[in-house]
Order: C-alpha cells, then sequence, then structure tokens
C-alpha cells in the first residue's frame, strides 16, 4: 500500500548533526579580514597582505561577548572572497604569513578557536569557494584541488568544527572560464575529517532561508520537497532547490514531490548594515527592539540565527556592538526568565485529550496569570508534526483565542497583547501524526 503524505512526511528526521545543530538556536557570525582594513565588502584580490596589521587584537573578546549574550557557536570568515587566509597557509603566499602582524608568524584562526573553547563555545569556518587573487581559478580541476588543500588545513590543524559555512558565490577566473566547484568532494572531505559538523548553506545538512534579514517564513518547515536522489544532490545543485519560494513546506508542496528531506533553515543577518566593519557604521547597529523582532520571527520560527558581529580594525569588536549584545541578552532574559505555567516538560505528550479530530491541552496556571508570549516546542526527533494551532484563555465562561499559528518544528515564539487569566488551553487543528510536543511555556515582557 502507498504511504501518505503524512506518513511519508512523519517518516522524515534530523540526523544526530541536524539535531545538535537545531539545539545551537542562536550564533555569531564574525567577518574579519583584509577588507576590514581597506573599508570594503568585497575586495578583489590585489590587496596588498601588509595592509592586515590589527592592532589590539584580542579574540578572547570576541568569544567573550559572543557567550555573554548567549551565543552558542561563533562562525569565523577564514577566507573572504578576496582570498587572503587569515591562516598561514601552505597553498598561497596570499595570507598572514606575508603580513606584519605577529612578525608574519600570526593565526587567527587558531586564535579564535583556541578562545572559543575556553568560553566553552563550539567553533565555525567560513571559506569562500570564490577566490579572486588564486590564478588557478576557473581552471576546475587544478582549483579544485587547490581549495580541498586549502579545506583540509582548516578540517584537520583547529581542533572540532561545528559548522562549515560554504556560499555559493562563484565567477570567471584569469583563463575566462566559470570555475566549476566539485561540491561533493568538498563535503566528502568535511565528513571524513570532522564528522560532527554541519555543512551548511550550499550543504547538505542546512538551507539558507533566503535573504540575508534574519527573518524566516511564517511557516518554517523542515521536511521539504526534494527531486534529487540524495541530500548532497540536493546541496550540490542547491541553485535548483527553491531557497527563495514563499512556501517551502505546505501540505500542497509535499504532495507534488517526489521525496522528501530534512532540511532546516538558517537565517543570516549583520547587527550592523554591511557584514564587514566600517567606522561610518558606528551609529547604525541595530537597535534592541529590531534585534528581538529578528530573534522572534528566526529563533522563533524554527530557524537559527546566525547574527554577524564584525571587528574593527583593533582586532576587537567595537563598543558598541558589545553593549548591543549585552544589551539584547538582558531582555531575552527579561522576557522569557520566568515560565508561568506549571506543566513538567515530561508530562506534555501524556497530558493531551481528543476533541473531535482536534488534540487539546489544558493548563491551570494556578491563578490569574498576565501574559504576552507563548512557546512551544515539538520532539522533532520524531519528526515535524503540527500544522496549525490555536491557544485560547478562559474568559467570562466561554474559551476565547488568544493567538493562532501554524507550523512548530523545534521551536515557535508567539508575541500578542497582554491576556490575563487562570486557565488556557493549546488546540492542534491540524496535524500530520500524533502531537509530541516538548515545551509550552507562557511569559509576559517586563
Amino acid at each position: 500500500m502507498m504511504a501518505t503524505m503524512d506518513q511519508q512526511a512523519l517518516a522524515v528526521r534530523p540526523t544526530p548533526r541536524q539535531l545538535a545543530w537545531q539545539r545551537l538556536e542562536f550564533i555569531a557570525f564574525t567577518h574579519f579580514g583584509i577588507n576590514t582594513f581597506t573599508d570594503r565588502e568585497w575586495g578583489d584580490g590585489q590587496e596588498d597582505p601588509a595592509l592586515f596589521q590589527p592592532t589590539a587584537f584580542d579574540a578572547d573578546q570576541w568569544a567573550e561577548a559572543c557567550r555573554d549574550a548567549g551565543m552558542k557557536m561563533l562562525i569565523l570568515t577564514a577566507k573572504h572572497h578576496d582570498g587572503f587566509c587569515l591562516w598561514p597557509t601552505k597553498q598561497t603566499d596570499h595570507s598572514v604569513r606575508s603580513s606584519p602582524w605577529r612578525q608574519g608568524q600570526g593565526d587567527v584562526v587558531a586564535e579564535v578557536s583556541a578562545a572559543c573553547a575556553r568560553a566553552g563555545l563550539k567553533f565555525g569556518i567560513y571559506c569562500s569557494p570564490w577566490d579572486r587573487h588564486e590564478k588557478s581559478y576557473g581552471d576546475s580541476p587544478a582549483y579544485n584541488e587547490f581549495f580541498r588543500a586549502q579545506l583540509c588545513e582548516l578540517l584537520n590543524n583547529y581542533g572540532q568544527i561545528g559548522e562549515v559555512w560554504f556560499d555559493g558565490a562563484c565567477a570567471e577566473g584569469p583563463n575566462g572560464k566559470r570555475q566549476e566547484y566539485d561540491w561533493r568532494s568538498y563535503y566528502e572531505l568535511v565528513r571524513r575529517l570532522q564528522p560532527e559538523a554541519a555543512i551548511a548553506i550550499c550543504g547538505p545538512d542546512v538551507r539558507w532561508v533566503g535573504n540575508e534579514s534574519g527573518l524566516a517564513r511564517e511557516d518554517e518547515w523542515s521536511v521539504v520537497p526534494a527531486s534529487a536522489t540524495d541530500q548532497a544532490e540536493v546541496a550540490a545543485n542547491f541553485l535548483d532547490f527553491d531557497a527563495l519560494g514563499a512556501d517551502i513546506g505546505s501540505r500542497d508542496k509535499l504532495e507534488q514531490a517526489e521525496r522528501l528531506i530534512w532540511y532546516p533553515a538558517e537565517c543570516d543577518v549583520s547587527i550592523r548594515p554591511g557584514w564587514f566593519y566600517h567606522a561610518a557604521e558606528d551609529l547604525q547597529v541595530k537597535s534592541v527592539a529590531h534585534l528581538l523582532d529578528i530573534y522572534h520571527r528566526s529563533v522563533g520560527r524554527n530557524s537559527l540565527l546566525l547574527l554577524n558581529v564584525p571587528p574593527d580594525p583593533r582586532g576587537l569588536l567595537h563598543e558598541h556592538d558589545v553593549a548591543r549584545l549585552r544589551e539584547l541578552r538582558a531582555a531575552l532574559d527579561a522576557m522569557y526568565g520566568t515560565d508561568l505555567t506549571r506543566v513538567p516538560d515530561n508530562d506534555l505528550n501524556a497530558a493531551w485529550d481528543a476533541e473531535g479530530d482536534q488534540a487539546v491541552l489544558t493548563v491551570d496556571l494556578g491563578g490569574d496569570r498576565t501574559f504576552d508570549r507563548l512557546l512551544l516546542q515539538e520532539d522533532i526527533e520524531q519528526g515535524q508534526r503540527v500544522e496549525s494551532f490555536v491557544l485560547e484563555a478562559w474568559h467570562g465562561g466561554h474559551w476565547k483565542p488568544v493567538v493562532r499559528g501554524g507550523c512548530i518544528g523545534y521551536k515557535r515564539l508567539e508575541r500578542f497583547g497582554r491576556v490575563t487569566a487562570r486557565r488556557v488551553r493549546l488546540r492542534v487543528e491540524q496535524t500530520r501524526g500524533p502531537v509530541r510536543l516538548l515545551n509550552l511555556g507562557l511569559f509576559c515582557q517586563p
């Protein structure tokens, strides 16, 4: 008998690697390199390495600021499109080895990796496949060998890597030919040398959400359609994946699919207008209110938030950025520090009642409580199930709707006007299988 769409969707589960990645929730990006000293966003590969000379480089300051903000990993731009390498690679002279910093003996990747370990953060790397300095770029076999050699250095020499971040930037090389990346060989190398690392964006573990604003879709599904025969093929042909589509994983979308995969979204955004540091943007750091909105629309929409905080030419995170991170953490702690529900997490699955075709969970708060935030989490180890829900409060002898939502996944956060009630209930109006909820929380913004 052919499986129904619901059965097929429920059979799709995250790998342990994807699950560990999702649980990080909030991580840091640090764009740092030759562009930091030329005041550019994209370098052309012709920069003099002597320009790279941070005067007060302190990787511990980066890691501690990110840790204190509640981030769980820091991803470093080990090489951007200009090809300048922040480690003393043996593959090219276009690196810190040719700069006066640390008398040519410096290694940013090593120092950041060690600082992350001291701060209890995971460490990730961004290594751009597009290289505007390397002469072999465009000679596809030769450059692929060059790039794999650089990956080997990064994956072998800097401890455990939590995420390898690839983008798809590509162009013609000096020979006038467009470079063809051998994505499969890159993935095989990561899997062999860093088997626990999530391969993101142009990778088989994590997809790009489709914008650089840090915002997920209202319903951001992790179970999505794919036409390729395996997930590596989907990633290697990432341009064929509908990353920009408004609808990624609805019931209608899945019913048209040849096969389904678990492919969660990462939301990338910078704390400033640019990705690299520019002094002209010192007064344009995003406000706490803006960052909170991004947080709710990324972490709170079944995605992971990757927030870029670019170090300045001193080699430090700027004071404005660090202060804003501290303010963001304080706001989140105040907002989500006290859960007003009294439902133990491990009792949620047993507490559901059937009401017709719907699943209903009723919670007695033990007295009138005022709240304006709802947190929901599914047990995604068992798949993603809930398609729509409504939270209701008992008021005046009737259940009155407070907020409606769509899919849940790893985490869903809803904001609404303040409500005061003793009893609330969550009704799941549509689901792909028996509801498996890990967490229901109610909170009030101070």
